[in-house]
């Protein structure tokens, strides 16, 4: 159940932000926030540690910050697969985006308290 919310709250982020930057990042309605939000989630739990673990060398070389462009990526290459419904400009707004994605993200999960361990 706490997916089902966490897509939830994603595409709701995903359509606030790609309001947000609207000339540069469209997103055709909510149902392509929706199919947005879970493959970032299939991409996030599978194709993003790959990538942690070749960039390691250079993420410590760049104090953490090559995360920021691992996340460009995975942004791109969700770009690619949806295809018309869901378009980024170029890198720049694929990054801005994944940040603005992940702090609204982060604060709605907050509020809704989806971030919190259950109790058994």
């Amino acid at each position: 159940m706490k997916f089902i919310i966490r897509v939830l709250v994603t595409a709701c982020a995903v359509m606030l932000t790609a309001w947000l930057l609207e000339p540069h990042v469209l997103v055709e309605n909510f149902w392509a926030g929706l199919i947005v939000a879970l493959v970032l989630a299939i991409l996030n739990a599978f194709v993003r540690p790959i990538l942690l673990l070749i960039s390691i060398p250079a993420t410590i070389l760049s104090l953490g910050l090559f995360i920021f462009v691992i996340n460009a990526m995975i942004i791109l290459l969700a770009d690619y697969l949806i295809g018309e419904k869901f378009q980024v400009e170029n890198f720049w707004w694929a990054l801005l985006f994944s940040l603005i994605v992940s702090f609204i993200s982060s604060i709605l999960n907050s509020i809704l308290k989806t971030d919190t361990p259950q109790k058994q």
